[in-house]
């Protein structure tokens, strides 16, 4: 293929020399057998991996905000009931949190005994749970019948390699082989399932999904990451002709085809945006003070940005620059503090700085940007909260950090033991 988008790349790295067979009735290697089974295959005996209750509630409390119908204890205690280990149970809450918080132990009972009614075994049912928790999202019914029978075959062909015999077992045997074509390539189970019982197009069809995995493999995306997919949902759903399009409109506001590549090999979905889109962004960027040059290296940095809303790249900037005086050369060298959470993560780090700030305990009026935001929880714990002696204070500053998901009284209780 002579099209730009061949042009533009390099070549396959280490991928160049994995065969990847295109042909119904391939087989699999032993070796994605045996990768396949840590994969789906969580196991208990790991020292330090006892999963407690209090672990548990923990987890829950960073992943998302409880609300007040969450029984942990008693969902824990449903999913030992059948049969969960305590690490698969670890991986559930690891995978998909929103899950368990959006789902009563009544709810997830129902689910679980709907289908052990369709004739799982337990170990079956633990393991396909365990490997892809979003079925627990689903209805009862069809829909969560449907994704248990798509999640099965696929990891029972990735023990099995028996790939003819299962993908004849369902009607949708083309959608069953692309995903085994892509599982044999290297792509991670968590990111293959929840395809087959998406209305994504990527996976269906045969010849059309065979040119467009050939394109992403020849630019060199690495199939264990997420970008591999997202490069194949881009390359599937626009024709050589388009992305040469799209490529030319890039260049004609300021970026050089290098840039426009560099671009989409971090986020393939900058070629989706529409000519409005990115033109909107550019006026919304300049609006807000940055220059052409800022919003162009903002852009190379985290094109995701590109894709934000008017609303949401102003209300997050203002509050970075006005409420807490960053300058914006500073938001503009560090462009993914725009890509964070205002309620989750940017607030609530603010307003712990604010205090500190307020009581004379920081050496620097106001600290790095990045110091800030960019570092994870634990660090800017250890950083700005845990360090003082003060135990009343550093149990506001959690308050104050984890949004109120957490009581006063719990967090003291927790300093005292």
């Amino acid at each position: 293929m002579n099209s730009l988008i061949i042009r533009r790349f390099v070549g396959l790295q280490k991928w160049r020399n994995l065969r990847v067979s295109l042909q119904n009735g391939s087989s699999f290697s032993n070796s994605f057998s045996s990768a396949s089974a840590a994969d789906v295959s969580p196991k208990d005996g790991g020292k330090g991996e006892t999963f407690k209750a209090s672990s548990f509630l923990d987890s829950l409390r960073l992943a998302a905000k409880l609300t007040s119908k969450v029984n942990a204890d008693s969902v824990l205690d449903l999913l030992r009931s059948y049969g969960f280990t305590d690490s698969q149970i670890s991986s559930i809450i690891r995978r998909d949190p929103q899950v368990l918080i959006a789902n009563t132990a009544t709810s997830l009972g129902s689910k679980l005994e709907f289908l052990q009614a369709r004739g799982a075994s337990s170990s079956e049912l633990t393991e396909i749970v365990s490997t892809v928790p979003k079925i627990l999202g689903k209805r009862e019914g069809q829909s969560i019948s449907r994704y248990y029978d798509f999640v099965k075959v696929i990891i029972e062909a990735d023990k099995s390699s028996k790939y003819v015999k299962l993908s004849h077992s369902l009607s949708q045997g083309n959608k069953i082989r692309n995903v085994l074509v892509l599982r044999e390539l290297g792509v991670p189970l968590k990111r293959l399932l929840p395809l087959l019982i998406s209305k994504a197009q990527p996976v269906c069809g045969k010849e059309k999904f065979d040119a467009s995995l050939k394109k992403v493999v020849e630019m060199g995306f690495d199939p264990t990451t997420s970008t591999f997919v997202h490069a194949l949902h881009m390359l599937y759903q626009m024709s050589d002709k388009t992305i040469e399009e799209k490529v030319e409109f890039y260049t004609s506001v300021g970026f050089s085809v290098d840039d426009v590549w560099a671009m989409v090999k971090k986020w393939p979905r900058s070629l989706t945006h529409s000519e409005k889109k990115v033109a909107n962004s550019i006026e919304t960027f300049l609006g807000l003070g940055f220059s052409r040059d800022e919003f162009l290296m903002m852009v190379k940095r985290f094109p995701q940005c590109i894709g934000f809303s008017t609303e949401l790249v102003k209300k997050k900037t203002e509050y970075l620059v006005k409420e807490m005086n960053w300058p914006l050369k500073a938001v503009a060298s560090i462009p993914q503090v725009v890509g964070y959470s205002l309620e989750k993560r940017t607030v609530p780090r603010c307003n712990v700085i604010k205090v500190l700030i307020s009581k004379g305990l920081l050496e620097s009026e106001l600290p790095a940007i990045s110091s800030v935001l960019t570092s994870t929880s634990e660090k800017f714990l250890n950083c700005y909260v845990r360090k003082h002696d003060d135990k009343q204070l550093v149990a506001e500053l959690m308050v104050i950090f984890t949004g109120d998901r957490v009581s006063l009284a719990d967090q003291k209780t927790r300093l005292e033991q």
